[in-house]
């Protein structure tokens, strides 16, 4: 009897469970746009703030530049993209994501690993004597790979980024870092290549142009930090000094006997014309059958690296160090790169997504500085030193001018973080500009800009994101003197032995996906990346670290509050 009542229990809670799952589908979607509704007027009205002026000039630099340089081994190779059509992906995406997006700080557009993707596949089918239009296949991979992110969205599988912990982030943002290092190397080496012998110095002064770039914008960059100047100087240099030192270093080609030396500069074609003069419309349905059913595990494959690819720089950009009061909406998102997926094989262009570093880089120049702190310790130093309680002397001009310099490093040193512009005007206004450039003469000036300028570019970027990459800091902490070590280090509380460990599982991760770009089978690298996740959830915790030095070790990307889109973190 008891046996009997329970299998009628069973049988009743089946179709009840089936009936729950069905009324899940797309909650995600709808509890995202709920979210982020209330805020969408804010959203437009908040652009009104001078933060918004630097960010658009930094973030547009940043990405349509390397996006077109990444793209360039693209478009010498296959000869079936141009400038256009970066530039019109990079104006999709931020149009789409910037109107429609409930996370308009992400910055999406054209990335290393994307172009890696599309020339592997355009690799593969030149090998074959039956090889199938280029753009027809890719259009079926990108409109596969949309399919499989609308499924995702609908079924809440974005709730998996909870297992996304700074131990992914860091290892990809590593990874990176130096697909940035070795694209600046590649285009300087390419110039030495691709140069005619009689041209040597155009090679030799792109070089110099790239490390001109690259000094100049970290010295901007650390003029910014010093005492020098006024506050609002130092802020000017921190806002503009990469976009100046570009158009320097681009104006220099043209200086004295650099110019007769003719270096390298950015291809470019007709204004809002494809590569090679066919029609902007793909019509990929024309395939043959036998290639659409091949172009699946293609699509798989991508819809992997934007899953992993396209979220963590959506994490990065609303990662704990930004003080954000706008919620974030990874599902939504998620639904709208399927749709800028589809348009890109419709248009025959590079598909965007989430772009790493400039994502963060994007909410750090939104960052509002402030000082909510009134008590200083550099303070009680200043005073000490100033009223000579301490000394047997008066203070000498040398101490008064130490007292001046405490104290402005303590007004520089205490300012922190106090808010974010959240808005949708920068994201909107740097991919307008875009648009822009493929106009006639915005063609000509970009097609004035020297190879080694980008190389410089990528240098710059490429170092910047390392110097704060997590397992850069602690590769700094062991060689950091332990006397000038600060006593609240958190990493003082963990065995050194742990915290190598650590690393090298990091690295180790890191070296495989950067080692396998370098072969054949790169078509596969998103499978590796993806697999930092399982490592981290199953490997590491069987690993000999005990529960707080893992809880320091490794954390959340993001906040409670952004992570609570995704159901709460690890």
């Amino acid at each position: 009897m008891h046996s009997l009542r329970k299998n009628t229990n069973e049988s009743s809670s089946w179709p009840r469970k089936v009936f729950a799952w069905f009324k899940s589908l797309g909650s995600g979607i709808i509890l995202d746009i709920r979210a982020r509704a209330p805020w969408y007027i804010s959203d437009w009205k908040d652009a009104w703030n001078y933060r918004v002026v630097p960010a658009t000039a930094l973030i547009f630099f940043a990405n349509v530049l390397p996006g077109i340089a990444f793209s360039l081994d693209l478009i010498e190779t296959t000869a079936q993209y141009g400038v256009a059509e970066v530039l019109l992906s990079s104006f999709m995406a931020a149009f789409i994501f910037s109107i429609f997006g409930a996370q308009p700080l992400t910055i999406a557009g054209v990335t290393g690993p994307i172009t890696v993707f599309n020339k592997t596949i355009f690799d593969i089918l030149e090998g074959r004597n039956d090889s199938p239009n280029y753009l027809h296949f890719i259009g079926w991979v990108y409109l596969w790979a949309a399919i499989i992110h609308w499924i995702t969205a609908v079924l809440n599988w974005c709730n998996f980024l909870k297992y996304v912990t700074l131990f992914s982030c860091d290892t990809f943002g590593f990874y990176v870092s130096w697909v940035y290092l070795q694209y600046g190397i590649q285009v300087t080496t390419r110039q030495l290549q691709s140069t005619d012998p009689h041209n040597i110095p155009g090679a030799l002064v792109g070089i110099t142009l790239a490390l001109l770039m690259l000094v100049t914008s970290f010295l901007f960059q650390s003029l910014s930090r010093k005492t020098f100047f006024h506050r609002h100087v130092r802020r000017f240099l921190a806002d503009y000094g990469m976009p100046m030192s570009l158009i320097a270093s681009s104006a220099m080609a043209y200086w004295g006997r650099f110019n007769t030396a003719n270096p390298d500069t950015l291809p470019i074609g007709l204004a809002f014309m494809p590569a090679g003069g066919r029609e902007w419309l793909v019509r990929f349905w024309q395939l043959d059958g036998k290639w659409i059913g091949i172009a699946l595990p293609f699509g798989i494959v991508l819809w992997i690296l934007f899953f992993f690819d396209h979220n963590v720089s959506s994490l990065m950009a609303q990662s704990s160090d930004f003080p954000l009061r706008k919620p974030p909406g990874f599902h939504w998102d998620f639904f709208l790169l399927g749709i800028t997926t589809f348009l890109a094989g419709l248009l025959g262009l590079p598909a965007p997504n989430g772009l790493i570093p400039q994502a963060p880089i994007h909410t750090t120049s939104l960052l509002v500085m402030g000082h909510p702190l009134k008590k200083r310790d550099v303070e009680q130093d200043t005073t000490i030193i100033g009223s000579g309680a301490q000394t047997p002397f008066p203070p000498t001009d040398a101490d008064k001018a130490r007292v001046t310099e405490l104290s402005s490093l303590n007004k520089m040193i205490s300012e922190v973080p106090v808010s974010v512009v959240e808005q949708r005007v920068s994201n909107l206004a740097q991919g307008s500009l875009c648009l822009v450039l493929l106009t006639g003469p915005f063609l000509h000036i970009l097609n004035l800009i020297p190879r080694g300028v980008l190389a410089g570019l990528f240098w710059y970027m490429g170092v910047d994101a390392l110097r704060g990459n997590g397992i850069t800091q602690k590769i700094f902490y062991f060689l950091r003197d332990r006397k000038l070590t600060p006593e609240d280090e958190p990493l003082r509380k963990v065995r050194k032995s742990r915290i190598l460990l650590f690393i090298a599982v990091q690295l180790a991760g890191f070296g495989a996906t950067f080692a396998i770009t370098q072969t054949i089978a790169a078509i596969g690298f998103p499978v590796i990346i993806m697999l930092l996740i399982p490592l981290r959830v199953f490997l590491i915790p069987r690993l000999p670290f005990t529960s707080a030095e893992l809880a320091i070790l490794d954390q959340p990307t993001a906040s409670p509050f952004t992570m609570e889109s995704v159901g709460g973190s690890l």
